[in-house]
């Protein structure tokens, strides 16, 4: 039981120099473009590699999920709203698996 507190405790200290770190470095305005453009899509490309393999594999089927991800991608291509992206993925997914 002892060893979770250690555990936490480390996370704590490494999430703490994680936030506190930058600030310290970085005192003047970022001004290079390269990395100002970097750090504006960073927060994007996570949540993005966070979530695709849960859209492939919450349904059970990597198949069926693939396909959802399509009709949510053609969706929101077109400029439909967040709702009848989802509500159409999440559809596909149920006609799919009604029909196999």
């Amino acid at each position: 039981m002892n060893k979770v507190y250690i555990y936490i405790l480390i996370m704590a200290i490494v999430s703490y120099i994680l936030r506190v770190l930058p600030m310290t470095i970085f005192r003047k305005p970022i001004t290079n473009p390269f990395i100002k453009s970097f750090l504006y899509f960073a927060p994007y490309v996570t949540l993005s590699v966070m979530t695709f393999p849960t859209i492939i594999y919450a349904c059970g089927n990597p198949m069926f999920g693939l396909i959802a991800f399509i009709v949510g991608v053609l969706l929101a291509y077109f400029d439909q709203s967040l709702f009848i992206v989802a509500s159409f993925s999440c559809l596909s997914v149920l006609i799919l698996q009604i029909i196999f």
